[in-house]
Protein backbone atom coordinates (compact mmCIF):
# COMPACT_ATOMS: atom_id res chain seq x y z
CA UNK A 1 0.00 0.00 0.00
CA UNK A 2 1.41 3.40 -0.66
CA UNK A 3 2.33 5.88 1.97
CA UNK A 4 0.33 8.95 1.83
CA UNK A 5 2.27 12.33 1.59
CA UNK A 6 1.65 15.40 2.73
CA UNK A 7 2.59 18.96 3.00
CA UNK A 8 0.85 22.34 4.54
CA UNK A 9 1.11 25.66 2.86
CA UNK A 10 -0.10 28.87 4.33
CA UNK A 11 -2.53 30.89 1.77
CA UNK A 12 -1.94 34.92 2.80
CA UNK A 13 -4.78 35.50 0.46
CA UNK A 14 -6.95 34.19 -2.42
CA UNK A 15 -4.24 34.81 -4.75
CA UNK A 16 -1.83 32.93 -3.29
CA UNK A 17 -4.63 30.17 -3.42
CA UNK A 18 -5.02 30.72 -7.11
CA UNK A 19 -1.01 30.37 -7.20
CA UNK A 20 -1.43 26.64 -5.73
CA UNK A 21 -3.93 25.61 -7.49
CA UNK A 22 -2.33 26.33 -10.71
CA UNK A 23 0.39 24.75 -9.72
CA UNK A 24 -1.60 21.76 -8.81
CA UNK A 25 -3.63 22.01 -12.53
CA UNK A 26 -0.15 21.15 -14.17
CA UNK A 27 0.78 18.14 -12.27
CA UNK A 28 -2.83 16.26 -12.82
CA UNK A 29 -5.31 15.63 -15.45
CA UNK A 30 -8.10 13.29 -16.61
CA UNK A 31 -9.00 10.43 -14.51
CA UNK A 32 -7.20 12.24 -11.37
CA UNK A 33 -9.56 13.56 -7.82
CA UNK A 34 -9.14 16.34 -6.11
CA UNK A 35 -11.58 16.39 -2.36
CA UNK A 36 -11.74 19.87 -0.85
CA UNK A 37 -12.56 19.83 2.82
CA UNK A 38 -13.00 22.30 5.77
CA UNK A 39 -15.43 24.08 7.67
CA UNK A 40 -18.17 26.74 5.82
CA UNK A 41 -16.53 29.39 4.32
CA UNK A 42 -13.10 27.69 4.59
CA UNK A 43 -12.17 28.55 0.67
CA UNK A 44 -12.95 25.15 -0.59
CA UNK A 45 -14.91 26.99 -3.94
CA UNK A 46 -12.66 29.17 -4.25
CA UNK A 47 -9.73 26.72 -4.38
CA UNK A 48 -11.94 24.94 -6.94
CA UNK A 49 -13.09 28.27 -8.78
CA UNK A 50 -9.20 29.13 -9.40
CA UNK A 51 -8.01 25.62 -10.54
CA UNK A 52 -11.33 25.64 -13.15
CA UNK A 53 -10.30 29.38 -14.23
CA UNK A 54 -6.60 28.53 -14.68
CA UNK A 55 -7.55 25.56 -16.89
CA UNK A 56 -9.91 27.40 -18.73
CA UNK A 57 -7.76 30.05 -18.99
CA UNK A 58 -10.31 32.97 -18.67
CA UNK A 59 -10.14 34.92 -15.32
CA UNK A 60 -13.44 36.23 -15.88
CA UNK A 61 -15.32 32.67 -16.59
CA UNK A 62 -18.76 32.29 -13.61
CA UNK A 63 -17.96 29.08 -11.47
CA UNK A 64 -20.44 29.55 -9.24
CA UNK A 65 -20.63 27.17 -6.17
CA UNK A 66 -22.56 24.28 -6.70
CA UNK A 67 -23.85 23.80 -3.49
CA UNK A 68 -27.74 23.64 -4.96
CA UNK A 69 -26.81 22.22 -8.38
CA UNK A 70 -24.33 19.54 -6.47
CA UNK A 71 -22.73 18.56 -9.60
CA UNK A 72 -21.01 21.55 -12.23
CA UNK A 73 -19.33 20.32 -15.65
CA UNK A 74 -16.64 22.22 -17.42
CA UNK A 75 -15.57 21.70 -21.20
CA UNK A 76 -12.35 22.89 -20.62
CA UNK A 77 -9.34 23.40 -23.04
CA UNK A 78 -7.30 20.54 -22.03
CA UNK A 79 -9.69 18.30 -20.90
CA UNK A 80 -13.25 18.33 -18.69
CA UNK A 81 -13.83 19.13 -14.99
CA UNK A 82 -16.64 18.18 -12.79
CA UNK A 83 -17.01 20.06 -9.55
CA UNK A 84 -19.29 18.81 -7.27
CA UNK A 85 -20.89 19.88 -4.01
CA UNK A 86 -21.66 17.12 -1.38
CA UNK A 87 -22.89 18.94 1.75
CA UNK A 88 -26.79 18.62 0.82
CA UNK A 89 -26.56 14.54 0.14
CA UNK A 90 -27.54 12.76 2.89
CA UNK A 91 -26.88 9.41 1.45
CA UNK A 92 -23.92 7.75 -0.41
CA UNK A 93 -26.28 5.80 -2.39
CA UNK A 94 -27.18 9.71 -4.34
CA UNK A 95 -23.82 9.79 -5.75
CA UNK A 96 -25.13 7.10 -8.63
CA UNK A 97 -28.26 9.74 -9.03
CA UNK A 98 -25.73 12.60 -9.97
CA UNK A 99 -23.35 10.56 -11.84
CA UNK A 100 -20.42 10.66 -9.13
CA UNK A 101 -20.47 6.45 -8.76
CA UNK A 102 -18.32 5.15 -10.64
CA UNK A 103 -16.69 8.18 -11.36
CA UNK A 104 -16.05 9.86 -14.91
CA UNK A 105 -13.94 8.72 -17.01
CA UNK A 106 -11.76 11.06 -19.01
CA UNK A 107 -12.15 13.11 -16.22
CA UNK A 108 -10.71 16.36 -13.79
CA UNK A 109 -13.05 15.44 -10.80
CA UNK A 110 -13.32 18.45 -7.95
CA UNK A 111 -15.37 17.56 -5.23
CA UNK A 112 -15.90 19.71 -1.90
CA UNK A 113 -17.64 18.19 1.43
CA UNK A 114 -16.04 14.66 0.72
CA UNK A 115 -16.57 13.54 4.38
CA UNK A 116 -20.02 13.12 3.45
CA UNK A 117 -19.72 10.37 1.53
CA UNK A 118 -16.62 8.75 2.98
CA UNK A 119 -16.50 5.29 1.54
CA UNK A 120 -17.55 6.20 -1.87
CA UNK A 121 -14.19 8.03 -2.11
CA UNK A 122 -11.34 5.84 -4.45
CA UNK A 123 -8.10 5.08 -3.06
CA UNK A 124 -6.50 7.34 -5.62
CA UNK A 125 -6.80 11.29 -4.64
CA UNK A 126 -5.80 14.17 -3.31
CA UNK A 127 -7.06 15.96 -0.52
CA UNK A 128 -7.07 19.97 0.17
CA UNK A 129 -8.07 20.29 3.99
CA UNK A 130 -8.57 24.35 4.12
CA UNK A 131 -8.77 26.02 7.48
CA UNK A 132 -9.10 29.61 8.54
CA UNK A 133 -6.03 31.47 9.83
CA UNK A 134 -7.36 34.53 11.51
CA UNK A 135 -4.32 35.62 13.16
CA UNK A 136 -2.46 36.11 9.91
CA UNK A 137 -5.47 38.23 9.04
CA UNK A 138 -9.35 37.67 7.42
CA UNK A 139 -8.88 35.94 4.54
CA UNK A 140 -5.53 33.80 5.74
CA UNK A 141 -5.79 29.91 5.38
CA UNK A 142 -3.88 27.28 5.77
CA UNK A 143 -4.18 23.98 3.05
CA UNK A 144 -2.66 21.20 4.62
CA UNK A 145 -2.47 18.87 1.20
CA UNK A 146 -2.37 15.05 1.48
CA UNK A 147 -1.98 12.62 -1.93
CA UNK A 148 -3.40 8.76 -1.42
CA UNK A 149 -2.68 6.09 -4.01
CA UNK A 150 -0.98 7.61 -7.08
CA UNK A 151 -1.85 10.51 -5.51
CA UNK A 152 0.96 10.53 -2.93
CA UNK A 153 3.50 11.10 -5.92
CA UNK A 154 1.60 13.91 -7.44
CA UNK A 155 1.76 15.79 -4.19
CA UNK A 156 5.42 14.75 -3.74
CA UNK A 157 6.06 16.67 -7.25
CA UNK A 158 3.56 19.28 -5.70
CA UNK A 159 5.81 19.96 -2.94
CA UNK A 160 9.12 19.69 -4.84
CA UNK A 161 7.46 22.40 -7.63
CA UNK A 162 6.19 24.69 -4.68
CA UNK A 163 10.10 24.29 -3.32
CA UNK A 164 11.98 25.24 -6.66
CA UNK A 165 9.24 28.25 -7.32
CA UNK A 166 10.60 29.61 -4.08
CA UNK A 167 14.17 28.86 -4.80
CA UNK A 168 13.95 30.75 -8.10
CA UNK A 169 12.44 33.53 -7.07
CA UNK A 170 9.17 32.69 -8.87
CA UNK A 171 6.71 31.64 -5.90
CA UNK A 172 4.68 34.57 -5.98
CA UNK A 173 4.65 35.24 -9.62
CA UNK A 174 1.37 35.32 -11.78
CA UNK A 175 0.48 31.48 -13.66
CA UNK A 176 -1.02 30.85 -17.03
CA UNK A 177 -1.62 27.84 -18.33
CA UNK A 178 -0.32 27.30 -21.90
CA UNK A 179 -0.92 24.62 -24.69
CA UNK A 180 0.73 21.52 -23.94
CA UNK A 181 1.71 18.89 -26.90
CA UNK A 182 1.25 15.26 -27.51
CA UNK A 183 3.50 14.41 -24.21
CA UNK A 184 3.26 14.12 -20.49
CA UNK A 185 4.97 17.58 -20.48
CA UNK A 186 2.95 20.68 -18.93
CA UNK A 187 4.01 24.96 -19.12
CA UNK A 188 2.99 27.64 -17.51
CA UNK A 189 3.78 31.49 -18.09
CA UNK A 190 5.06 33.07 -14.97
CA UNK A 191 5.04 36.86 -14.71
CA UNK A 192 6.27 39.26 -12.23
CA UNK A 193 7.21 43.00 -13.14
CA UNK A 194 10.85 42.19 -14.47
CA UNK A 195 9.07 40.24 -17.48
CA UNK A 196 7.27 36.99 -18.65
CA UNK A 197 9.31 33.31 -18.48
CA UNK A 198 8.20 29.96 -19.25
CA UNK A 199 8.19 26.99 -16.52
CA UNK A 200 8.27 23.29 -18.01
CA UNK A 201 7.37 20.54 -16.42
CA UNK A 202 8.93 17.41 -17.58
CA UNK A 203 8.07 14.24 -15.87
CA UNK A 204 10.57 11.19 -15.43
CA UNK A 205 8.01 9.01 -17.58
CA UNK A 206 8.16 6.45 -20.11
CA UNK A 207 6.14 5.84 -22.99
CA UNK A 208 4.63 2.19 -22.71
CA UNK A 209 5.61 -0.42 -21.13
CA UNK A 210 8.60 -2.21 -21.72
CA UNK A 211 7.20 -4.50 -25.02
CA UNK A 212 10.61 -3.35 -27.24
CA UNK A 213 12.96 -6.05 -26.28
CA UNK A 214 12.18 -5.16 -22.69
CA UNK A 215 12.38 -1.24 -23.87
CA UNK A 216 9.84 0.98 -23.47
CA UNK A 217 8.61 2.31 -26.66
CA UNK A 218 10.29 5.40 -25.76
CA UNK A 219 13.75 4.24 -24.64
CA UNK A 220 14.05 1.59 -27.79
CA UNK A 221 13.50 4.63 -29.99
CA UNK A 222 15.08 7.06 -28.10
CA UNK A 223 12.68 9.41 -26.54
CA UNK A 224 13.81 11.81 -23.73
CA UNK A 225 12.40 10.18 -20.93
CA UNK A 226 13.46 12.91 -18.40
CA UNK A 227 14.53 16.57 -18.96
CA UNK A 228 18.37 16.31 -18.98
CA UNK A 229 18.30 15.89 -23.37
CA UNK A 230 16.79 18.98 -23.14
CA UNK A 231 18.93 20.89 -21.08
CA UNK A 232 22.17 19.29 -22.93
CA UNK A 233 20.53 19.73 -26.57
CA UNK A 234 19.49 23.52 -25.58
CA UNK A 235 23.25 24.72 -24.56
CA UNK A 236 24.54 22.63 -27.78
CA UNK A 237 22.36 24.60 -29.96
CA UNK A 238 22.70 27.73 -28.52
CA UNK A 239 26.54 27.18 -28.50
CA UNK A 240 25.84 26.64 -32.41
CA UNK A 241 24.14 30.12 -32.95
CA UNK A 242 20.78 28.68 -33.56
CA UNK A 243 17.79 30.28 -31.28
CA UNK A 244 17.05 28.24 -28.19
CA UNK A 245 15.78 29.43 -24.98
CA UNK A 246 18.16 30.14 -22.25
CA UNK A 247 17.43 28.19 -19.83
CA UNK A 248 17.15 30.54 -16.39
CA UNK A 249 16.77 27.75 -13.20
CA UNK A 250 16.58 24.04 -13.25
CA UNK A 251 16.08 21.28 -11.21
CA UNK A 252 17.41 18.04 -12.86
CA UNK A 253 16.16 15.53 -10.51
CA UNK A 254 12.95 16.67 -10.81
CA UNK A 255 12.15 17.97 -14.45
CA UNK A 256 11.29 21.64 -13.29
CA UNK A 257 13.04 24.42 -15.50
CA UNK A 258 12.42 28.31 -16.01
CA UNK A 259 13.19 29.13 -19.90
CA UNK A 260 13.58 32.46 -22.18
CA UNK A 261 9.80 32.87 -23.35
CA UNK A 262 9.90 33.53 -27.10
CA UNK A 263 6.53 34.15 -26.94
CA UNK A 264 4.28 33.54 -29.59
CA UNK A 265 4.52 34.61 -32.77
CA UNK A 266 4.57 31.68 -35.27
CA UNK A 267 5.66 30.77 -38.73
CA UNK A 268 2.02 29.98 -40.22
CA UNK A 269 -0.73 32.48 -41.07
CA UNK A 270 -4.56 32.43 -42.14
CA UNK A 271 -7.26 29.93 -41.20
CA UNK A 272 -6.82 27.26 -42.71
CA UNK A 273 -3.17 27.94 -41.67
CA UNK A 274 -0.90 28.02 -44.28
CA UNK A 275 3.23 28.43 -44.11
CA UNK A 276 4.65 31.94 -44.43
CA UNK A 277 7.14 31.55 -46.70
CA UNK A 278 10.23 34.08 -45.75
CA UNK A 279 9.89 32.45 -42.24
CA UNK A 280 10.14 28.78 -43.77
CA UNK A 281 13.07 29.94 -45.97
CA UNK A 282 14.61 31.47 -42.69
CA UNK A 283 13.95 27.62 -40.97
CA UNK A 284 15.56 25.99 -44.08
CA UNK A 285 18.63 28.11 -43.92
CA UNK A 286 18.96 27.08 -40.41
CA UNK A 287 19.18 23.55 -41.01
CA UNK A 288 21.25 24.01 -44.00
CA UNK A 289 23.64 26.08 -41.06
CA UNK A 290 23.59 23.32 -39.24
CA UNK A 291 23.84 20.24 -41.35
CA UNK A 292 27.28 21.95 -42.70
CA UNK A 293 28.90 21.97 -39.24
CA UNK A 294 30.48 19.09 -37.78
CA UNK A 295 28.61 18.57 -34.43
CA UNK A 296 30.00 17.31 -30.93
CA UNK A 297 28.11 13.35 -30.67
CA UNK A 298 28.69 14.04 -26.84
CA UNK A 299 27.90 17.69 -24.58
CA UNK A 300 27.87 19.10 -21.29
CA UNK A 301 25.59 18.51 -18.56
CA UNK A 302 25.65 20.31 -14.74
CA UNK A 303 28.73 19.54 -13.23
CA UNK A 304 30.86 16.73 -14.72
CA UNK A 305 28.26 15.07 -16.34
CA UNK A 306 27.91 14.16 -20.03
CA UNK A 307 24.93 13.60 -22.83
CA UNK A 308 25.82 11.50 -25.14
CA UNK A 309 23.36 12.10 -27.61
CA UNK A 310 22.07 8.59 -29.15
CA UNK A 311 22.53 7.55 -32.73
CA UNK A 312 18.96 7.03 -34.46
CA UNK A 313 20.01 3.18 -35.77
CA UNK A 314 18.04 0.83 -37.41
CA UNK A 315 16.13 -0.83 -35.12
CA UNK A 316 14.70 2.75 -33.94
CA UNK A 317 13.96 3.34 -37.25
CA UNK A 318 12.15 -0.29 -37.82
CA UNK A 319 9.77 0.40 -34.64
CA UNK A 320 8.66 3.55 -34.83
CA UNK A 321 7.63 2.38 -38.69
CA UNK A 322 6.44 -0.39 -36.45
CA UNK A 323 3.46 1.84 -35.62
CA UNK A 324 1.51 1.84 -38.73
CA UNK A 325 0.95 -1.92 -38.73
CA UNK A 326 0.68 -2.05 -35.09
CA UNK A 327 -2.41 0.76 -34.76
CA UNK A 328 -3.31 2.08 -38.11
CA UNK A 329 -3.71 -0.62 -40.26
CA UNK A 330 -6.17 -2.48 -37.19
CA UNK A 331 -8.10 0.66 -37.31
CA UNK A 332 -8.58 0.85 -41.50
CA UNK A 333 -9.43 -2.78 -40.75
CA UNK A 334 -6.36 -4.46 -42.86
CA UNK A 335 -4.69 -6.18 -40.25
CA UNK A 336 -1.22 -7.90 -42.19
CA UNK A 337 -0.47 -11.36 -41.80
CA UNK A 338 3.03 -12.95 -40.19
CA UNK A 339 4.13 -13.38 -43.94
CA UNK A 340 3.15 -9.76 -45.08
CA UNK A 341 4.72 -8.42 -41.85
CA UNK A 342 7.93 -10.11 -42.66
CA UNK A 343 7.66 -8.87 -46.07
CA UNK A 344 7.36 -5.27 -44.94
CA UNK A 345 9.95 -5.17 -42.66
CA UNK A 346 12.10 -6.86 -45.26
CA UNK A 347 11.70 -4.34 -47.10
CA UNK A 348 12.23 -1.44 -45.39
CA UNK A 349 15.51 -2.47 -43.45
CA UNK A 350 17.28 -3.22 -47.02
CA UNK A 351 15.90 0.86 -47.94
CA UNK A 352 17.03 1.69 -44.96
CA UNK A 353 20.43 1.01 -45.70
CA UNK A 354 21.51 4.13 -47.20
CA UNK A 355 20.40 6.42 -45.20
CA UNK A 356 21.68 4.79 -42.31
CA UNK A 357 24.96 4.50 -44.40
CA UNK A 358 25.07 8.63 -44.83
CA UNK A 359 26.78 11.41 -43.10
CA UNK A 360 25.10 11.97 -39.67
CA UNK A 361 24.15 15.31 -37.82
CA UNK A 362 21.92 16.37 -35.34
CA UNK A 363 17.89 15.70 -35.98
CA UNK A 364 15.66 17.60 -34.04
CA UNK A 365 12.95 15.14 -34.74
CA UNK A 366 10.62 17.32 -34.80
CA UNK A 367 10.91 20.28 -36.55
CA UNK A 368 7.96 22.20 -37.71
CA UNK A 369 5.77 24.83 -37.21
CA UNK A 370 4.04 24.29 -33.85
CA UNK A 371 7.88 23.95 -32.71
CA UNK A 372 8.96 27.25 -34.21
CA UNK A 373 8.73 30.79 -32.71
CA UNK A 374 9.30 33.43 -34.66
CA UNK A 375 11.80 36.47 -33.31
CA UNK A 376 11.63 39.77 -35.48
CA UNK A 377 13.87 41.50 -33.73
CA UNK A 378 16.87 38.77 -34.39
CA UNK A 379 18.44 38.69 -37.86
CA UNK A 380 19.14 35.89 -39.86
CA UNK A 381 18.80 32.64 -38.93
CA UNK A 382 18.62 33.40 -35.38
CA UNK A 383 15.17 34.69 -36.21
CA UNK A 384 14.03 30.86 -36.34
CA UNK A 385 13.28 30.12 -31.93
CA UNK A 386 13.27 26.02 -31.53
CA UNK A 387 11.19 24.95 -28.95
CA UNK A 388 11.33 21.26 -28.75
CA UNK A 389 14.23 19.42 -29.27
CA UNK A 390 15.08 17.04 -26.05
CA UNK A 391 14.60 13.75 -28.59
CA UNK A 392 17.67 14.96 -30.55
CA UNK A 393 19.65 11.94 -31.79
CA UNK A 394 22.32 11.35 -34.42
CA UNK A 395 20.81 10.44 -37.81
CA UNK A 396 20.19 10.92 -41.75
CA UNK A 397 20.71 15.35 -42.53
CA UNK A 398 17.39 14.74 -44.63
CA UNK A 399 15.28 13.64 -41.32
CA UNK A 400 14.60 17.01 -40.62
CA UNK A 401 14.72 18.71 -44.04
CA UNK A 402 11.50 16.41 -44.57
CA UNK A 403 9.74 17.61 -40.73
CA UNK A 404 9.98 21.24 -41.96
CA UNK A 405 8.98 21.09 -45.52
CA UNK A 406 5.87 18.00 -44.97
CA UNK A 407 4.64 19.70 -41.75
CA UNK A 408 2.40 17.18 -40.28
CA UNK A 409 0.08 19.90 -38.53
CA UNK A 410 -0.52 22.08 -41.58
CA UNK A 411 -0.73 21.43 -45.29
CA UNK A 412 2.71 22.62 -47.30
CA UNK A 413 1.93 23.18 -50.94
CA UNK A 414 4.06 20.82 -52.91
CA UNK A 415 5.57 23.62 -54.97
CA UNK A 416 6.45 25.49 -51.60
CA UNK A 417 7.90 22.62 -50.85
CA UNK A 418 10.20 21.49 -54.10
CA UNK A 419 10.80 25.39 -53.94
CA UNK A 420 12.66 24.97 -49.91
CA UNK A 421 14.14 21.90 -51.18
CA UNK A 422 15.89 23.34 -54.00
CA UNK A 423 16.73 25.89 -52.17
CA UNK A 424 18.76 23.67 -49.02
CA UNK A 425 20.30 21.62 -52.27
CA UNK A 426 21.41 24.65 -53.54
CA UNK A 427 22.80 25.90 -50.39
CA UNK A 428 24.13 22.58 -49.43
CA UNK A 429 26.33 22.77 -52.34
CA UNK A 430 27.78 26.12 -52.11
CA UNK A 431 28.80 25.01 -48.57
CA UNK A 432 30.21 21.75 -49.75
CA UNK A 433 31.26 20.58 -53.28
CA UNK A 434 31.05 17.18 -52.79
CA UNK A 435 26.99 17.52 -51.82
CA UNK A 436 24.88 15.35 -54.54
CA UNK A 437 21.76 16.50 -54.84
CA UNK A 438 20.53 13.44 -56.53
CA UNK A 439 21.62 11.38 -53.63
CA UNK A 440 19.99 13.57 -50.99
CA UNK A 441 16.51 13.76 -53.02
CA UNK A 442 16.60 9.63 -52.62
CA UNK A 443 17.60 10.12 -49.20
CA UNK A 444 14.94 13.26 -48.69
CA UNK A 445 12.06 10.41 -50.28
CA UNK A 446 13.11 7.58 -48.28
CA UNK A 447 12.90 9.57 -45.32
CA UNK A 448 9.77 11.22 -46.01
CA UNK A 449 8.19 7.30 -46.26
CA UNK A 450 9.62 6.59 -43.44
CA UNK A 451 8.42 9.54 -41.34
CA UNK A 452 4.56 9.54 -42.46
CA UNK A 453 4.21 5.73 -42.19
CA UNK A 454 5.49 6.26 -38.77
CA UNK A 455 3.11 9.29 -38.35
CA UNK A 456 0.02 7.32 -39.51
CA UNK A 457 0.29 4.72 -36.52
CA UNK A 458 1.18 7.30 -33.84
CA UNK A 459 -1.61 9.23 -35.16
CA UNK A 460 -3.65 6.54 -34.48
CA UNK A 461 -2.36 5.38 -31.24
CA UNK A 462 -2.64 8.99 -29.80
CA UNK A 463 -6.29 8.33 -30.95
CA UNK A 464 -7.25 4.53 -29.42
CA UNK A 465 -4.67 4.66 -26.29
CA UNK A 466 -4.41 8.16 -25.44
CA UNK A 467 -7.79 9.45 -26.13
CA UNK A 468 -7.03 12.33 -28.90
CA UNK A 469 -9.11 11.99 -31.50
CA UNK A 470 -8.17 15.45 -32.64
CA UNK A 471 -4.89 14.21 -34.31
CA UNK A 472 -7.03 11.58 -36.76
CA UNK A 473 -7.43 14.91 -38.72
CA UNK A 474 -4.19 14.95 -39.46
CA UNK A 475 -3.61 11.78 -41.27
CA UNK A 476 -5.24 12.89 -44.40
CA UNK A 477 -2.31 15.07 -44.45
CA UNK A 478 -0.38 12.71 -43.74
CA UNK A 479 -1.34 10.62 -46.57
CA UNK A 480 -0.74 13.11 -49.47
CA UNK A 481 2.74 13.64 -47.69
CA UNK A 482 3.58 10.03 -48.65
CA UNK A 483 2.37 9.60 -51.73
CA UNK A 484 4.47 12.22 -53.04
CA UNK A 485 7.56 10.20 -51.26
CA UNK A 486 6.65 7.18 -52.63
CA UNK A 487 6.26 9.01 -56.24
CA UNK A 488 10.06 8.50 -56.02
CA UNK A 489 11.36 5.61 -58.48
CA UNK A 490 13.79 4.45 -55.63
CA UNK A 491 10.53 3.54 -53.52
CA UNK A 492 8.62 2.33 -56.30
CA UNK A 493 8.58 -1.82 -55.14
CA UNK A 494 7.77 0.19 -51.47
CA UNK A 495 5.28 1.81 -53.43
CA UNK A 496 3.40 -1.18 -54.61
CA UNK A 497 3.30 -2.96 -51.66
CA UNK A 498 1.35 -0.13 -50.02
CA UNK A 499 -0.71 0.23 -52.85
CA UNK A 500 -1.95 -3.29 -52.40
CA UNK A 501 -1.94 -3.44 -48.59
CA UNK A 502 -1.92 -0.02 -47.01
CA UNK A 503 -5.65 1.57 -47.10
CA UNK A 504 -6.07 5.57 -47.17
CA UNK A 505 -7.46 7.05 -43.97
CA UNK A 506 -11.25 8.45 -44.17
CA UNK A 507 -10.83 11.87 -45.88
Amino acid sequence: MTIPATFSVALVNETATAQLMADLALLVGPGDLITLSGDLGAGKTAAARAMIRYLADDEALEVPSPTFTLVQGYELPPFPVLHADLYRVEDESELEEIGLSPLPEGTLVLIEWPERAPSAMPEDRIDIALTHRPAQGSTARAADITGYGKGAAQVARLKALREFLNASGYIDATRRRMNGDASTRSYARLMRDDGVVILMNFPQRPDGAAIYNGKSYSAAVHLAENVKPFVAIDEGLRAQGISAPVIHHADLDHGFLITEDFGSEGVIEGDPAQPIAERYEAATDMLAALHAKTLPETLKLAGDAIYTIPVFDTDALLIEIGLMPEWYLPDRNAPLSDDLRAEFFAMWRELLQKPMAAPKTWVLRDFHSPNMIWLADRAGIERVGVIDFQDTVLGPKSYDVVSLLQDARIDVPESLELTLLSRYIKTRRTQDANFDPAGFAELYAIMSAQRNTRLLGTFARLNRRDGKPHYLRHQPRIWTYLQRSLAHPALAHLRDWYLANVPPPPS
